[in-house]
């Protein structure tokens, strides 16, 4: 049975430990699944992350936002959709939502082009399943500074960036509930882990009905 999930949040969020644990809880379930992110997912997708995340150069909005672009063309192409066509879950850490918060929101570039944008690379390919983990912006920030050396370029910018970033993220899930579930990332993680596997299960449990209504 395919399922799409996205994973989105703020820096610092802890989205990424939570792809980890849901990947492993749904495995043990013995569901197929591959757990992948975004920029990356691919050779080249891989080697635009670098760039994005590391650049020893200012890249502007717009050269950011058709670099993820990119990338997640490929994604798309190469792992997510040949994945789902064969029946597996996939958990993706990051995927379009992130390109309207950071270079929409955050950078300022206009939604309605960077959504046009994205339609062209994901070519119809939406998520069944958004998860936000959200944290306040202090909070994810504080997380982040704690391992300096890992610190990319977003990491770095303004608390005005963050903010911008964040409140798009809120702004978006509540326009759309049926697709989103927000969940509090200031939580200990194995309390979210928890609450994440719930919703997962019931999302997959209203699947499952509806496919056997379909063969009735």
């Amino acid at each position: 049975m395919s399922f799409f999930i996205t994973v989105e949040g703020p820096e610092g969020s802890g989205k990424t430990t939570q792809v980890r644990e849901l990947a492993a809880r749904l495995r043990s379930s013995s569901h197929h699944v591959i757990a992948t992110h975004e920029p990356g997912g691919t050779p080249l997708g891989e080697q635009i992350r670098e760039l994005l995340l590391h650049a020893p150069w200012p890249l502007c909005p717009e050269t950011e936002a058709l670099l993820v672009t990119a990338a997640r063309a490929e994604h798309v192409t190469h792992v997510i959709r040949p994945a789902l066509e064969h029946g597996h879950i996939v958990i993706c850490d990051r995927y379009i939502d992130s390109t309207l918060a950071y270079q929409g929101a955050g950078r300022g570039l206009d939604l309605d082009q960077l959504w046009a944008l994205q339609r062209f690379a994901f070519d119809g390919l939406l998520p069944d399943l958004t998860i936000l983990i959200d944290v306040p912006v202090e909070v994810g920030l504080a997380r982040r500074y704690q391992d300096a050396e890992q610190l990319s370029r977003f990491d770095r910018e303004t608390l005005a960036f963050h903010e911008r970033v964040r409140a798009w993220y809120l702004r978006a899930a509540h326009a759309e509930p049926a697709r989103w579930r927000v969940f509090d990332g200031t939580l200990p993680p194995e309390i979210v882990a928890e609450q994440i596997w719930a919703t997962v299960q019931a999302f997959l449990h209203k699947r499952e009905q509806m496919g056997a209504r379909g063969r009735i």
